[in-house]
């Protein structure tokens, strides 16, 4: 993602070699076209297999498919790469290259990344999936929406439809952003299917080595963010912080407790950042940070303080299925079904209240 500074590969390499608190490594075979594979298997190279927990993802064609600029590559259901007769096959090829770049034979959880609307919706695209693990190539399986905030219709729908399938999501989740996040989780629970909460840092804001003064390069993709939103989080953060001191945690570990106190959830999954800058902490540090999560929880009134502070309903535009969408289906982005509506509505979400940016309300 080209967030803060650069580091070495022989850096990168250590911090992702498991251990020392940290068991589970994830990776996509989009990153970098494969690079990331390459550089997290050779972190892996000569650790017991059994020792730690392997996350994989595919869904973008970047074999026969051509980089769209900052939307990367076509998901592999784009119709002019092929038809739903070829959804298994591309699947299967793809988590074979993947594993052949780790250099292992299985995954313990391989995600559906980025799914567009057919990924959610095709019962071929399922198929295919439950297919990798009937081939003993993943343990489980799962589904990861994104790259941005929103799809929440689309899982609920998917869980629902293919929750026999399915045993993990990925969401984006955070104390500072609880909006949408949060109004699928009812529906993971209560279909057995547990939750990877990724961008749980905000951004790297809750590393507290981040302020508006940072520089942030060129390409880093948090410059997308709105003006202002580092000094209002830090903000909030401040107003978190008596709640992180009477539990001895810092405010990194205080997010990572505010997900994992909803039950649906079962990790985490922060963005280790290198800043810029004179007060840049070392990203070894953020690391051990991490791994040194206790085991304490937050009660009911401790969580529901952190999600008002952190209120971030209707801040933005949604993706995924919208009731403010108009035209054509887009890769990210769809109009609104009655099946979808129908779904909303068994958990209490009316997409028209509750999906929609306050600037558009």
């Amino acid at each position: 993602m080209r967030f803060g500074e650069e580091i070495s590969e022989e850096q990168m390499r250590e911090l992702l070699r498991p251990g020392d608190g940290i068991a589970t490594v994830i990776t996509a075979d989009a990153y970098g076209q494969g690079a990331a594979d390459s550089l997290l298997g050779e972190s892996l190279r000569g650790l017991d297999r059994d020792a730690y927990g392997l996350v994989g993802a595919v869904g973008h064609d970047f074999y026969e498919g051509e980089r769209q600029g900052a939307k990367g590559f076509p998901r592999f259901t784009d119709p002019a790469l092929r038809g739903p007769g070829e959804y298994a096959g591309y699947l299967r090829t793809a988590t074979e290259r993947s594993l052949e770049r780790l250099g292992t034979e299985a995954f313990d959880l391989l995600l559906l990344h980025n799914p567009d609307r057919t990924g959610y919706e095709s019962e071929a695209v399922w198929e295919g999936m439950a297919a990798l693990r009937d081939a003993g190539l993943t343990r489980l399986v799962g589904v990861a929406p994104g790259p941005a905030n929103g799809f929440t219709l689309d899982l609920i729908r998917c869980i629902e439809r293919f929750g026999e399938t399915i045993d993990w999501a990925m969401v984006i989740l955070n104390p500072l952003e609880p909006w949408p996040g949060e109004l699928c989780l009812e529906a993971a629970e209560r279909h057995g299917v547990r939750v990877i909460t990724r961008v749980v840092d905000y951004g790297g804001l809750f590393w507290g080595d981040l302020s508006p003064s940072t520089p942030l390069p060129e390409h880093d993709h948090r410059r997308f963010r709105p003006d202002g939103w580092i000094a209002d989080g830090l903000d909030k953060i401040g107003r978190l912080r008596p709640i992180a001191e009477r539990h001895g945690l810092t405010s990194m570990q205080l997010a990572c407790a505010w997900n994992l106190s909803h039950p649906a959830v079962g990790t985490v999954a922060p963005t280790l950042v290198q800043e810029a800058g004179a007060g840049a902490r070392p990203i070894e540090a953020k690391r051990a940070e991490l791994a040194g999560l206790p085991e304490a929880g937050l009660d009911a009134a401790d969580v529901a303080a952190i999600r008002e502070i952190g209120d971030n309903t209707g801040c933005m535009r949604l993706k995924g299925a919208s009731a403010d969408h108009d035209g054509p289906d887009v890769p990210d982005r769809w109009g609104l079904s009655e099946e979808l509506v129908e779904a909303g509505r068994r958990f209490d979400i009316e997409p028209g209240r509750d999906l929609v940016s306050a600037a558009l309300a």
